[in-house]
């Protein structure tokens, strides 16, 4: 199969090609446990929660602690000293280091941000003096990016490199903040500009370069165990050859190296999703009022299903791309694209799937912490519990890695853009059955199975799309409202069909047990469900148009028919599954 990142808009999908988590071999389900059991170790069995102000020797000796299993150099080639995990194992080792709270920011930095540049863009220089050491932990990393004055608009930084002739060297001058891990990384990949470009340029950057002086740790909201810091640098001195990549490529660098920190975390998100429910069903089975046990209550019943629904889809889609990242590697390789190349070509494709997945996975984990936290009633308000925390700490995925609105409208644009600028993806194909499907459905010979379900929503995008772009123009960009309903669509039809192609694929290779009956439940709500949601987005972009059109509405109505289930019940079974096998491995 070839891999295309964003093609899923405008093709049908054979579930035969599509990767799911049932398929996890041994090894990849053995780390998991691995790092579970680490966790419980480090970070489970301490009876407080670390601060990075107070406790940084503590949660250093953790991160060192990682490296002796080989945990910290997961992308990094063996030939430098790492394990060079494939994309879709990494993301699988991302969610399950959500598990570790506000550890998962501190080793997710450092394996992640904090070292790809490197990896992706380092020359074989750079790579052999650095990468040993950051995949032992010896060296430390951190990712300085954001500035007071440029946190969404990246390329607007002000700090500066000036280059020093007489000792081969640049000098560094300006103030990062929110910077991870820096309150103990031995090295900082910054972004500066040389000179006077109008572009920045990135560095490789360590601390006993001198001229670097630290902030006091951020008093945080969440994640209070990671070192977050601002850092200035005053006439800092950069070898010339700390240069990373060449000249003025550090906006496209920084750029591909979020696109890979934002599908991670919304594995990390997952992870995190998961713990909230585990937390949540085991309260509701342990919780007894009036007689009963909570769990037994409907409302209760609800929440749970929810979260299991919601958990199920965006699981379905992470996975989903994480696969197909690793087959577009494989198909860049065997058309001798160069080896240094590939990975960030890879990740580039798949633009609009990790800007939509970073947004859904993160609104996933705030639903399932809130409302985990919502089970535990005051409990969940106690710190003896840990679910407060988890609260706590998962409200940072909606704002780092580029904020949630900012993801929503990239990923639509990066769509268009495939769409109607590269040419990348075929829009006019599915463009032209558009008229032919409101004719058989006028005729009254639509069929109204899954697949059609899918398509209709398919149809919709872009016709909403093309009316918005017929009534705003080039100034539709500015309609960030529309924008953004818009992505949301998108993203409602992609875990839609993620999750329906799961289901397909498990028809043919599990037992019609209990579990593949629940499994089958959670893809009919999610019918329903992205039906409410996919509606209420395209009617929000009808009412926001200059002038209601009385054919759109007629064409939302067509495209968006109701799935003829009980949700409730369905809910119900969802949840009642969990509640009596509370020891299912999520």
């Amino acid at each position: 199969m070839k891999s295309k990142g964003g093609d899923f808009i405008t093709k049908k999908t054979n579930y035969q090609s599509v990767f799911v988590p049932e398929q996890w071999n041994e090894e990849q389900i053995m780390l998991k446990e691995m790092i579970f059991d680490f966790l419980n170790k480090e970070i489970h069995s301490l009876d407080k929660e670390h601060e990075a102000s107070k406790d940084l020797p503590e949660i250093v000796a953790i991160l060192e602690n990682a490296a002796q299993l080989g945990l910290c150099g997961i992308a990094i080639e063996e030939k430098f000293g790492g394990s060079d995990l494939d994309f879709n194992t990494g993301l699988l080792y991302m969610e399950a280091f959500a598990y570790g709270f506000s550890f998962a920011t501190t080793i997710g930095t450092h394996v992640s941000i904090g070292s790809l540049p490197i990896v992706y863009y380092g020359n074989d220089f750079q790579k052999e003096k650095y990468l040993p050491k950051i995949a032992t932990a010896e060296i430390k990393t951190a990712y300085a990016l954001t500035e007071p004055s440029a946190g969404s608009d990246a390329n607007s930084g002000r700090t500066k490199a000036t280059l020093d002739e007489n000792r081969n060297c640049y000098l560094l001058n300006g103030q990062k903040m929110w910077i991870s891990n820096a309150g103990f990384a031995d090295l900082f990949i910054v972004f500066a500009k040389i000179e006077q470009d109008d572009k920045l340029s990135a560095f490789i950057v360590e601390k006993e370069f001198g001229g670097i002086i630290l902030g006091e740790e951020e008093k945080k909201l969440g994640i209070k165990g990671s070192s977050t810091r601002q850092v200035f640098f005053e006439d800092c001195p950069v070898p010339m050859g700390n240069l990373l990549g060449k000249r003025n490529e550090g906006f496209k660098i920084a750029l591909n190296i979020l696109n890979s920190g934002r599908i991670k975390l919304s594995a990390a998100a997952l992870g995190g999703a998961k713990f909230g429910m585990r937390k949540a069903v085991r309260y509701a089975n342990e919780r007894h009022q009036f007689g009963k046990r909570i769990g037994d209550f409907t409302a209760m019943q609800y929440k749970i299903g929810e979260m299991a629904r919601k958990i199920f889809g965006a699981e379905s889609a992470i996975y989903r791309t994480g696969k197909n990242i690793d087959l577009k590697e494989l198909e860049l390789k065997k058309n001798g694209v160069a080896l240094n190349e590939i990975k960030v070509k890879a990740l580039r494709d798949y633009t609009v799937e990790c800007s939509l997945l970073k947004v859904y996975g993160s609104e996933v984990l705030d639903y399932c912490v809130d409302e985990s936290l919502q089970i535990h009633g005051g409990m969940g308000y106690s710190v003896e519990t840990k679910v407060e925390m988890g609260y706590r700490d998962a409200r940072i995925t909606r704002i780092y890695e580029g904020t949630n609105e900012i993801n929503r409208m990239l990923s639509f644009g990066e769509l268009m853009k495939k769409g109607f600028q590269t040419k990348e993806i075929d829009t006019k194909s599915i463009s032209k059955k558009i008229p032919f499907e409101i004719f058989k459905k006028i005729i009254g010979i639509r069929k109204t199975t899954k697949d059609k379900f899918i398509e209709n929503f398919k149809y919709l995008f872009f016709v909403l799309s093309k009316y918005a772009t017929d009534s705003f123009g080039r100034a539709l960009e500015h309609e960030q409202e529309i924008i953004m309903n818009l992505a949301d669509i998108l993203a409602e039809i992609y875990v839609l069909e993620s999750t329906y192609l799961r289901i397909q694929k498990l028809e043919k290779e599990m037992d019609d047990n209990d579990e593949f009956k629940m499994k089958k439940n959670i893809s009919e709500l999610q019918f329903y469900e992205s039906n409410i949601k996919v509606l209420a987005s395209a009617n929000l972009i009808l009412d926001s148009l200059p002038k209601r059109s009385k054919i759109l509405k007629y064409l939302i109505k067509i495209f968006t028919p109701k799935p003829e289930i009980n949700p409730t019940i369905t809910r119900r079974k969802i949840a009642q599954f969990f509640l009596n096998n509370s020891d299912f491995n999520l």
